[in-house]
């Protein structure tokens, strides 16, 4: 395999606002469609065996967007489960819990069907993704691997794929529309190039084309 691709989807209302989103599928904003667009010059010269991505439709739209072909939906790149912290921001749950801390303290409780994950939880789905990464190395030569998904599970990929425990992720700061690189040197896990995005002022005005209206 040649290098690990990480994106994390571009802005939605949600996560311009600070709010947690995990499950609560909210469509790219105008500026999050723009960001994805311009994630193409990117990754115009890479070489990508196979494209696994998140089943959000924020991650699936910028996949699309991006001009990643065929890419494969993944249930376990999901973004971290927030249970009862899901559309709060964090200065919202510091009013009544002070210290508290995501990459250490985990979520507080949500219902049966979004119960919230703790940082152990999420570092175990972040290793079944890399071993199901690792499985497709094999195949894919020296081509690269690319993972689209949400910056909180992503973190904690990284921080596993270097060895790290789940909270070390609170070191890898992600913006929307961001790529990043996992690679290899000397046959150890190093980060070739972390939170890539043109600036505005350079987006492409028609990256890949529009996404044709439905009547």
């Amino acid at each position: 395999m040649g290098e690990l691709i990480l994106i994390r989807h571009g802005e939605t209302e949600w996560s311009r606002n600070g709010r947690h989103t995990s499950h609560t599928d909210l469509p790219l904003t105008p500026l999050g469609e723009r960001q994805a667009r311009a994630l193409a010059p990117l990754l115009a010269d890479r070489s990508i065996a196979l494209t696994l991505v998140s089943p959000l439709v924020r991650a699936r739209r910028t996949a699309e967007l991006a001009g990643l072909a065929a890419p494969r939906i993944t249930p376990e790149l999901r973004e971290w489960d927030y249970g009862g912290y899901e559309g709060i921001t964090t200065d919202e749950i510091r009013r009544t819990r002070p210290d508290w801390n995501l990459w250490t303290d985990g979520v507080g409780a949500g219902p049966a069907a979004h119960p919230g994950e703790t940082p152990a939880e999420v570092g175990a789905r972040a290793d079944r993704v890399l071993a199901e990464v690792a499985e497709a190395a094999g195949r894919a030569g020296g081509d690269d691997v690319v993972l689209v998904a949400h910056s909180h599970f992503l973190r904690v990929l990284t921080a596993r794929y270097l060895g790290l425990t789940p909270a070390e992720g609170t070191l890898f700061q992600l913006a929307t529309g961001a790529v990043s690189r996992l690679g290899r040197e000397h046959g150890n896990p190093v980060i070739t190039a972390w939170n890539v995005a043109l600036p505005q002022s350079l987006f492409p005005a028609a990256a890949v084309p529009e996404t044709p209206e439905r009547t």
